[in-house]
């Protein structure tokens, strides 16, 4: 986020402020818990597998010994060794790496759950700007994360340095012990000033971890104009929505307009309002409005009701009573029966009559 001032970012941070950060990789993760998680679990399984690697140790010690008692000075003896080596080393490291790799992955799916980004690797000129560099370095931020890394410098210090003093008693027994009770004794005390490090560093992680989030809260707040630009862009321009409106009513009017010819007969007002009505008995139990309009839109459904001849029924009360009540597409309600039934009746009458 850029270290601007933020005395205008009242507004809290909406939704798609907060998609967007987590699209770009800008997300509110404590580093100080993955720090503390690895470290712990990476002296547990030192601790655990010390007798492991010290046994490993030993048996690859004495196969190269044999190796270098008898050596054959040429390029492929060398490069066995090396091999040989390297092989040792990547064994005996793998539980350790492995385990610290999980509780890595682990850690920060629980802060952030699962998020796979490439934003932040791409390039980004603007974190060359000297000047905006020199802002985050003198930012209260920076000032924080100092104080905060010198006073862990300074517990730490202080930790290892009391767990040795409280241990030198035993350091001068070691003259006279064996490599590996030097090697136990060794392993028991870095086990133990750890362990008190990680238990500090646990409790200044969870602190860090709310510092952190107050932080990214504070950084995606928003200005009211940032509010309003957002949601002009989320709901869209009001000119473009009255003209999508528009189109929207246009098109609704031509499907309905196409539907008049289909009509079996138009109620009239008999110029302000016109009605179409289809009503086929084979094909539908009650009667639907398939059109509707006042003023030109009534004098275009009767244009065209009268070119596909269909009957024009004149009926005032019946007209401005389904008008407000009956939308297009409707079924008649129960309400009109009886009149638009005298209606219908008068039109298959009159279609029997023509017929005839």
């Amino acid at each position: 986020m850029a270290e601007d001032s933020f005395d205008e970012r009242t507004e809290a941070p909406t939704d798609k402020r907060r998609s967007e950060a987590r699209e770009k990789g800008n997300v509110a993760t404590s580093g100080e818990i993955n720090s503390t998680l690895v470290l712990l679990v990476g002296i547990v399984m030192l601790k655990f597998c010390s007798p492991w690697m010290y046994h490993q140790i030993v048996t690859f010690m004495q196969s190269m010994f044999q190796l270098i008692a008898h050596p054959r000075c040429d390029m492929t003896f060398f490069m066995a060794l090396v091999i040989k080596a390297t092989m040792f080393l990547f064994y005996l490291c793998l539980p350790v790496c492995v385990a610290i790799m999980v509780i890595g992955i682990a850690s920060n799916i629980v802060q952030v759950g699962f998020l796979f980004t490439l934003q932040p690797l791409l390039p980004n000129l603007g974190k060359l700007d000297i000047i905006s560099g020199t802002k985050r370095l003198m930012s209260v931020r920076s000032l924080v994360e100092m104080v905060k890394n010198v006073a862990k410098l300074i517990l730490i210090g202080c930790i290892a340095f009391f767990t040795i003093k409280g241990e030198f008693g035993r350091f001068i027994g070691l003259w006279n012990t064996t490599p590996a009770a030097i090697w136990v004794f060794m392993l028991s005390v870095a086990f133990t000033i750890v362990l008190r490090i990680t238990l500090v560093l646990i409790v200044l992680s969870i602190l860090d971890l709310f510092y952190q989030r107050y932080e990214y809260e504070k950084g995606l707040k928003m200005t009211k104009q940032e509010v309003k630009e957002e949601h002009k862009q989320m709901e869209g321009d009001p000119q473009i929505k009255s003209r999508v409106r528009s189109l929207q009513r246009e098109m609704a009017r031509r499907r309905m307009m196409q539907e008049v010819p289909k009509a079996t007969v138009v109620v009239t007002n008999p110029t302000y309002i016109a009605i179409a009505i289809r009503y086929e008995p084979e094909e539908m139990q009650t009667p639907r409005i398939v059109a509707k309009g006042k003023r030109i839109m009534a004098e275009q459904i009767k244009k065209i009701a009268t070119q596909a001849g269909v009957p024009i029924v004149e009926d005032k009360p019946l007209a401005r009573a389904m008008y407000d009540k009956v939308e297009v597409g409707d079924e008649i309600p129960v309400d009109f029966f009886a009149a638009v039934a005298e209606v219908l009746a008068y039109v298959f009458r009159l279609k029997k009559r023509n017929a005839a």
